[in-house]
């Protein structure tokens, strides 16, 4: 190979790299799945750099990436699959009747690191709305549009696509664009989802930063007084791959002084996740000493209270996805928190 030609090789792969975290967030959006969107994403550059001397510059680059992630994202959803969350599927069990049942790892929307699917901006109003089009309830709902208007609500409303950029992207028409943005609309009008109305500030606001304060405070002295007083009445707990959900402080609290008891003790991590709070929760680890990975919390809040309670507990597959290490030494908890 030429040093001309390795050079443009070079080029190429920065230049389609520079797309990589844009493209991510909008195959996460499409298909619901970090790890689905990062093959997508992936299978995206191999096919655009196979391809690339077809591409005649006739639209822009980027342009031509999404025209391909969105084949990929459909082909990929061919099948209809669409993920969900535990309340889309079942309904909220009493804690007297609280049972443990895993669902396949198919079937669950997935959380998102906010640096895989959040591209840098300058431009607070555009990082709000790729904020808001990342969070769970508004995912959720996503899945419940069919692949095509699911698309065009993302590329018109998230990513602010003209209309005709739209449809030229998909190869269909104007208006079969606006008439499946307004289909899209009345459906999420009409399955307004838990968790909707959440409000996080960003950056967060003094109020919501010393109600996470207290919730770590809470959480990890496994004070159920303190928490209690931080949960909405309404407050929604969920623990995929369980489909069991649960709602309320009191049903909450019991359920992690009783199944949950082995938790007491925990240690949490701020991670930033899905355009909303987190945290990586780490419980005492009796054999090895320490603390091993429990779960990637991601809370909701709204009007000063914790309304969204959502633990996902398959940390093997998580806790590398976040960069998070796989135990954490007794004598290091402090400084880890001091992060």
């Amino acid at each position: 190979m030429s040093d001309g030609t390795a050079t443009t090789t070079t080029d190429l792969d920065v230049r389609l790299e520079k797309h990589r975290v844009e493209l991510t967030g909008y195959c996460y959006r499409m298909l619901g799945s970090s790890f689905e969107a990062e093959d997508a994403v992936q299978d995206t550059m191999v096919r655009a750099w196979r391809s690339y001397d077809k591409f005649e510059g006739r639209s822009s680059l980027r342009s031509w990436l999404y025209r391909i992630a969105t084949n990929v994202c459909l082909d990929m959803l061919t099948a209809g699959n669409k993920r969900a969350r535990p309340m889309d599927l079942t309904e909220s069990t009493p804690l007297a009747q609280a049972a443990l049942s895993p669902r396949p790892d198919h079937t669950w929307l997935e959380p998102a690191p906010d640096t895989r699917v959040l591209p840098t901006t300058d431009d607070p109003a555009e990082a709000a709305v790729a904020k808001e089009s990342v969070r769970l309830a508004f995912m959720a709902a996503l899945q419940q549009l069919p692949p095509k208007q699911r698309a065009v609500l993302i590329l018109r409303e998230v990513l602010a696509w003209k209309a005709s950029e739209a449809a030229e992207l998909l190869g269909t028409s104007v208006a079969s664009v606006n008439s499946a943005l307004q289909r899209a609309r009345a459906t999420l009008a009409d399955q307004r989802q838990p968790g909707a109305d959440a409000a996080v500030s960003d950056p967060l606001d003094e109020e919501q930063q010393k109600l996470l304060d207290r919730y770590v405070a809470a959480f990890e002295g496994y004070d159920m007084t303190a928490l209690t007083e931080l949960l909405h009445e309404d407050a929604i707990m969920t623990m995929p791959p369980f489909d069991l959900w649960l709602t309320g402080a009191g049903d909450i609290t019991g359920f992690m002084t009783t199944m949950g008891a082995p938790c007491a003790g925990s240690r949490l991590v701020p991670v930033e996740v899905n355009g909303l709070p987190g945290f990586a929760q780490y419980k005492p680890d009796p054999e090895a000493g320490g603390f091993t990975p429990w779960a990637v919390q991601v809370l909701e809040i709204s009007g000063g209270r914790i309304t969204g309670f959502h633990c996902f507990l398959d940390t093997k597959r998580w806790f590398p996805l976040f960069g998070l290490p796989l135990h954490l030494e007794a004598e290091a908890d402090e400084v880890e928190q001091g992060v």
